[in-house]
């Protein structure tokens, strides 16, 4: 597994454990939301003209704010 999503799953599992009644749900949401914000700060790191236009899109695609 990628180390970077390692790490992001690490994260994801610290603040699921912090909702044990809905660890799963919590873990899959988190994880997901990390690797959405992932994907947005490379998409911006890439191209910094557009940087407001391609991150908006995609975390409002996720429901991410």
């Amino acid at each position: 597994m990628n180390e970077r999503i390692l790490k992001l799953s690490i994260a994801a599992k610290k603040y699921a454990e912090t909702k044990p009644d809905i660890y799963q749900v919590a873990y899959d949401k988190k994880f997901a939301e990390l690797i959405v914000r992932e994907c947005v700060q490379v998409v911006n790191a890439a191209d910094d003209s557009c940087e407001d236009y391609y991150g908006p899109i995609i975390k409002d695609h996720f429901g991410i704010e």
